[in-house]
């Protein structure tokens, strides 16, 4: 094996300094199936022939788990020093010479043993089971199975299903004690509610007594499943899996950002899985982002445009709608000028939408537009040295500034669980309660609001504290830990980190989807210091208050301010996909399509942009939002010149530049 670890150096023709070279890459010689390969040092033998084009066929294993050698499906030859011998593939180290065979004579017996022992009690109810058509068993049992069995005697039976949450069934009979959903409970989500209990053949996944499974990522142990033992009662009977069209977007519930794949059938989305994007999500879904597709069946989806009249609000074709809203933003103009019109939301759109409704606003003239409902971080925290969600899962300090990220940002908190866990960060967390995070934090300092930034100065400052600062990278999550916390006391105590640790950088903690992106696009006023909108409009400075996805009542934090807003402005539009507690006080509504019935592109919290794709079509006559600014601006005599998704990206991509997906 190769471990040359010398620096070599290369001068350009010109003679300018020596330019390093990267050493190389250390690998470790073996053979797989007749083949050479160069596999990684400490690579599973599984892996590398995975890596090497061989499929090796397995239920327990996952690469985002440690292998615990439970099914004995993987066992393959593999020659050493010794001599040939069967080794569990999951739970062996590749090593130098190695000569690895997978299709032996012996490795298909053994193979052929597993599956038979494994089907020996397994229901035959292929045609009705949810997993049926992508099920490893099911194929594997064709590509690896012995054909028939010896095994002539009745199979055990349990109750079926069990439902051991509201989003969950377990169905005893189907599990193959793989042991995936209690290690990714365990390991990964932290919440260790489902286990084995019994001994020997009587041995069962359950949950324990009058405790559910009401964990944030229980989705995922159904995900993971190699056969249907679990399923989610949102798609359970819904569709077979080549009933299913599909496409790969990203989940918008939070700003984390997290690749999905949205399943539909009959154009109806019936399903959402994770995609093993390595810098996001890992393949991990919250519940929230993966059932929460279904509100847009809700029964207060806002399906056609609503005018209030004399009776309350009544539905009326777009046609009059767009009229009645023009009218509106044209009277507040007449009153008191262009900037009596306020643009308020935009970070639960798209980047599109948000483009095109800062457009809107400049069109007509008024710089009163946000993106923020006070309940983040001023944009100038988008100014300092950015850290990306990878980064912050592997720097050797981790400074926590901010909410509880299991309630927050779930699949976040997930990857900075795995970094303490497998000791790649300390976490420091000031906060002035305990979190999710606390139990795998190498330190919790409690804080009280507004004494965070000596709070930090004084602990970072002991010689340990700096020690640990100074022995590696530096990330600071910064967010509010609370909604009633000034956003000042945080920016303050993440100068403090900065001054202490100068190479420290930040990632940015944003509650809604794409803040980040809508400030980008320009949802955010041009001159620092203005009022903020719900000030101006509780002033009664604000003619026609446009909501974009925004429920003041229940988003902001001071609610009186909220309440004082919308009954000081004096007209307001309300363009969203449910009806709610502001959009029900809006003397217009105007039904916005929801996530996955409009494309485009989201921005996480890091800065990442990734598309959002339309998988079925908008429910009533709804619209992606940027449409309605089109329609908007013509009837108020302004062309803003995009009709077209397409030509909305060029613009964009003119005007602004690194809005590419990534």
């Amino acid at each position: 094996m190769s471990d040359t670890t010398t620096e070599d150096t290369r001068t350009d023709d010109e003679g300018d300094e020596p330019t390093p070279v990267a050493p190389p890459r250390v690998t470790v010689p073996v053979t797989v199936d007749g083949r050479a390969h160069e596999a990684e040092p400490g690579q599973w033998v599984i892996d590398a022939c995975a890596d090497a084009g061989v499929y090796v066929p397995h239920f327990c294993y996952h690469p985002r788990m440690s292998p615990v050698g439970m099914c004995r499906q993987c066992l393959v030859e593999v020659e050493g020093p010794r001599g040939p011998m069967m080794v569990v593939s999951c739970m062996t180290p590749v090593a130098e010479g190695q000569v690895i065979r997978t299709a032996t004579d012996g490795v298909k017996r053994a193979q052929e043993g597993v599956l038979e022992l494994l089907l020996a009690n397994h229901p035959l109810d292929c045609p009705v089971c949810d997993k049926g058509g992508e099920c490893p068993l099911q194929d594997q049992a064709f590509s690896h199975g012995p054909g028939e069995s010896r095994f002539v005697e009745e199979k055990r039976h349990y109750e079926k299903p069990i439902p051991i949450s509201d989003l969950v069934l377990l169905d005893r009979e189907r599990c193959i004690l793989c042991d995936r959903c209690t290690r990714f409970a365990d390991e990964v989500a932290g919440d260790p509610l489902i286990s084995f209990t019994q001994r020997g053949n009587a041995t069962q996944v359950m949950t324990f007594p009058d405790e559910p499974f009401a964990s944030y990522f229980s989705g995922n142990t159904v995900q993971i499943c190699p056969v249907g033992a679990l399923t989610a009662t949102p798609y359970r009977f819904k569709a077979r899996p080549w009933d299913l069209e599909e496409t790969e977007s990203t989940c918008t519930t939070c700003s984390v950002g997290c690749r999905t794949v949205v399943q539909s059938s009959r154009d109806e989305i019936v399903r959402i899985q994770g995609v093993d994007s390595d810098p996001v999500n890992w393949g991990w879904l919250c519940d929230r982002g993966r059932f929460g597709f279904e509100s847009a069946g809700s029964d207060v989806r806002a399906l056609n445009p609503l005018v209030r009249g004399a009776n309350g609000l009544a539905p009326v074709s777009w046609a009059q709608a767009m009229t009645a809203a023009a009218r509106l933003v044209r009277d507040a103009i007449d009153e008191a000028g262009p900037g009596a019109v306020a643009v308020l939301g935009g970070a639960r759109s798209t980047n599109e939408d948000a483009f095109v409704w800062s457009r809107w606003a400049a069109a007509i003239g008024t710089d009163l537009v946000d993106a923020q409902l006070g309940d983040g971080l001023d944009a100038s925290v988008f100014g300092l040295p950015q850290a990306t969600i990878d980064q912050a899962a592997s720097a050797r300090t981790v400074i926590l500034l901010g909410p509880d990220l299991k309630e927050e940002l779930p699949v976040l908190y997930l990857r900075l669980r795995d970094a303490a866990e497998k000791r790649r960060s300390r976490i420091v967390e000031f906060a002035p309660r305990r979190s999710g995070l606390t139990g795998v934090t190498w330190t919790h300092v409690p804080t009280m609001p507004g004494t965070q930034a000596d709070t930090v100065r004084e602990i970072l400052s002991q010689p340990e504290m700096a020690a640990q600062l100074a022995s590696g990278d530096v990330v600071v999550i910064a967010g509010r830990s609370n909604l009633a916390e000034d956003a000042g006391h945080v920016l303050a105590a993440v100068s403090v980190v900065r001054e202490l640790a100068a190479s420290a950088r930040v990632l940015p903690v944003l509650r809604r989807g794409n803040v980040r992106g809508a400030i980008h696009a320009g949802l955010t006023p041009s001159s620092p210091g203005s009022a903020p909108v719900l000030e101006r409009a509780a002033k009664g400075a604000v003619g026609c208050l446009i909501l974009l996805g925004a429920d003041p009542l229940s988003d902001v934090p001071d609610a009186d301010l909220a309440r004082r807003a919308l009954a000081g402005a004096r007209r307001v539009i309300a363009i969203d996909t449910h009806l709610h507690a502001s959009s029900e006080l809006a003397d217009i509504v105007l039904p916005a399509a929801a996530p996955h019935e409009r494309a485009g592109t989201t921005t996480n919290l890091e800065g990442r942009v990734s598309p959002v794709a339309q998988r079925v079509t908008p429910k009533g006559t709804s619209r992606a939002d940027w449409m309605v600014a089109v329609e908007l601006a013509e009837r108020l005599g302004h062309d803003l010149d995009m009709t077209t998704l397409a030509q909305v990206r060029r613009r964009m991509e003119a005007e602004l530049g690194a809005f590419g997906e990534a």
